[in-house]
């Protein structure tokens, strides 16, 4: 990933609340040079409030409701870190996200939301669902509502979101028995007019109401009340209140009821932290909790965080004093109030479904990266040389098999030596960086590279890091060294290896690479003694290059993306081990599945078969494939993965996707194949059984 000025400042936004979802979106149109920005949240999604009624009653999927944080990452040339922030020092301005290193800020801005949890009810945390945060919420309710049998529901908070969603939860199943339960008055937030129309809506739709009803505990199967009435609920909900987050009470700042305070300038008591949304308190003009005011202060904030990073003047944010409330009424049916008057009707819904889907559009509608236009008078070759889409990262930037083979010839995963009676293999490999965040850069890239070690059989040893970084100030250097340091510390530490040195340089854009060595306690896994007979075992799913050439693309779901983000991080160490009986074994990556397996069959001079099928593949890889995606290495991999046939279609395609830090193959005895197997899914793996090795001239046939 190249940039084209060097970084000098960072700019975090924790969390991906409506505001800062507006941002990135605002920074990939126009950001500000030398600032690196990262956003942190615990997902690659972030849901819209807006159609979370709608979403709950059926009439929108998913997929409409979340907001993809990894697509408008790319957009934004921002890195996503995906985790959840416990803590905030802004003294040292660091950033604490378990399993992840520090994150240093010189500008960093809150958007985290809310929470309706209930620790203080006995039996919720157990049992209770709380409607916010909204993602885990949606999740567990999808999963009811498809599911249920005899479905009974209990809404604790009878403010307007939770009238909302329990009509919205009627609605979409209607054989439900539904009760809204509130310490106060039903509704009463609301104006008469307003208050009159929700409770007629709740009175038709057969809702139950429980009005000045404390709740004592909740349970497997009901909500008990405080004079003892059981109130029967397989799927309890709470809604009542915003709640701050605890942790935010200890990041040393200014706050009002545990919420930070803020200045009409959008910036906590400590300058270089700003607070937005319903995690924020606006003591210049306080308002109440609505996505309304998160969404408007979004171009103040904008303006406000490019002029601390630039040495601007900030300027305020003056929210309306009442804003237009459009309410679900569960069915395609809204009520719309403002200054106490209120209407209500299918019209309304109308109204509010295209405000909805107008606000997500935004968010859908973004750039792919382009290729770079020569210019009118250039070399012969230049446009074929470019390819017809930018250059993938990771193993799809290596280069083709065919053209090292001609100049190298073939040859193991690992260099082998022997040293006073030790055998010892030796192995180096880089990556291009493919993602913005170094530290998982730095995981894959030292899996990846002990991947060679392993597929020879061997125990990781002395490793050394080489390291390319893009052009950056010396302060933003050190920070960066240390996030990678500690990232590949860990993953060489786990390898049972020790990182013994390493070289560093800036460069155009950031390659992390490591040299490895490993100790053989038998003799060497190579490509040479495979046998027919043997069945041929695949320790991780295939893909990871087709989901990231679509990435790059802006093209990919950042579910799958994340998810192949895992897979890439997982160690090969146990694997190896599981593996130790098989007769021949290498690593999948850059040359795919198909080019690997070929340096099997053409070293031990035998043949493979390959079921398509039984092909474990990364989640939305096969549905790209279908729809043309392909790594830039693609074609050079067709063509250098010698003689394969098969029947066309996504699946063979991927026998020539490259994969990064992809998993082991293996060719093993086939009455030692189930074993194995077994061992491997134990460790974790989702490995599987693809294929044998079968006689005959070196070639492979998929069915």
């Amino acid at each position: 990933m190249r940039h084209d000025f060097p970084f000098t400042q960072d700019l975090v936004l924790i969390g991906g609340g409506h505001t800062h979802a507006l941002i990135l979106r605002r920074w990939g149109m126009q950001p500000l040079a030398g600032v690196r920005v990262t956003v942190i949240n615990p997902g690659p999604t972030a849901p819209y409030s807006g159609m979370l009624p709608g979403f709950v009653a059926g009439h929108y999927s998913r997929d409409d409701l979340d907001i993809d944080l990894v697509q408008l990452a790319r957009f934004a040339g921002a890195r996503l870190i995906d985790g959840a922030v416990t803590a905030i020092d802004p003294v040292a301005r660091q950033i604490t996200v378990p399993g992840h290193p520090p994150i240093a800020y010189d500008v960093a801005s809150l958007d985290v939301g809310i929470t309706s949890a209930m620790p203080d009810l006995p039996g919720f945390a157990d049992h209770g669902v709380p409607a916010k945060p909204l993602g885990r919420f949606a999740t567990r309710w999808d999963a009811f509502r498809q599911t249920a049998k005899d479905p009974q529901i209990a809404v604790i908070g009878g403010g307007v979101a939770g009238a909302e969603l329990a009509l919205a939860m009627q609605f979409a199943r209607p054989d439900a028995q539904v009760s809204l339960i509130d310490r106060g008055r039903i509704l009463d937030a609301l104006g008469y007019t307003a208050r009159q129309k929700m409770l007629a809506a709740l009175e038709s739709a057969g809702i139950s109401q429980f009005a000045d009803a404390g709740v004592a505990e909740v349970t497997e199967n009901a909500v008990v009340l405080t004079d003892g009435t059981h109130v029967s609920s397989g799927f309890t909900t709470g809604a009542a209140g915003a709640k701050p987050h605890g942790w935010l009470s200890e990041i040393g700042v200014v706050m009002h009821e545990g919420f930070v305070a803020v200045d009409a300038q959008l910036q906590s008591s400590n300058p270089a932290l700003f607070a937005v949304g319903d995690c924020a308190h606006l003591t210049a003009s306080p308002r109440p909790k609505a996505g309304v005011f998160a969404v408007r202060e979004a171009p103040v904030l904008f303006d406000n965080l490019r002029a601390m990073l630039s040495g601007g003047a900030l300027r305020p944010y003056k929210p309306q004093k009442d804003y237009l409330k459009l309410i679900s009424l569960g069915g395609k049916v809204a009520l719309a109030e403002k200054f106490g008057t209120a209407r209500s009707g299918p019209l309304l819904w109308r109204w509010k479904d295209h405000i909805d889907v107008k606000f997500m559009r935004q968010f859908e509608d973004l750039a792919p990266m382009d290729l770079p236009k020569p210019p009118l008078t250039h070399a012969l070759g230049l446009k074929e040389a470019l390819g017809p889409k930018p250059m993938c990262g990771g193993c799809g930037a290596k280069v083709g098999r065919g053209a090292l083979l001609d100049v190298l010839g073939p040859g193991d995963d690992a260099g082998i030596i022997t040293t006073g009676g030790v055998q010892q293999v030796i192995s180096t490999d880089h990556l291009r960086s493919f993602w913005a965040d170094p530290v998982v850069m730095t995981r894959i890239a030292a899996v990846h590279a002990l991947g060679d070690i392993w597929a020879m059989g061997a125990t990781p040893q002395a490793v050394t890091l080489n390291l390319i970084l893009p052009q950056m100030s010396s302060e933003l250097q050190r920070r960066t060294l240390a996030e990678i340091t500690v990232a590949a510390k860990a993953v060489v530490a786990e390898a049972g290896a020790v990182i013994v040195g390493g070289h560093t340089s800036l460069g155009a854009e950031m390659t992390v690479g490591f040299s490895v060595t490993g100790i053989c306690d038998d003799a060497p896994k190579t490509l040479e003694c495979a046998m027919p007979g043997d069945v041929l075992i695949l320790t991780k799913p295939l893909g990871s290059g087709v989901v990231m050439a679509a990435e790059m693309a802006g093209g990919a779901r950042g579910a799958d993306v994340v998810n192949t983000l895992e897979h890439m991080q997982k160690s090969q160490g146990a694997a190896s081990l599981a593996l130790r009986d098989a007769r021949a074994m290498t690593d999948v990556t850059g040359f795919g599945l198909a080019g690997h397996l070929n340096g099997i069959c053409s070293a031990s001079g035998v043949a493979a078969t390959v079921r398509l099928d039984d092909l474990p593949v990364l989640q939305g890889a096969e549905e790209l494939a279908v729809s043309g995606v392909s790594s830039s290495l693609y074609a050079d991999n067709v063509a250098g993965a010698g003689d394969v046939s098969g029947p066309s279609g996504a699946r063979f395609d991927l026998l020539f996707d490259p994969q990064t830090a992809g998993g082991l193959l293996a060719a093993v005895p086939a009455d030692r194949a189930e074993a194995i197997l077994q061992d491997l899914r134990a460790a974790g793996y989702p490995a599987a059984a693809i294929g044998e090795i079968t006689a005959g001239a070196p070639r492979i046939t998929a069915i």
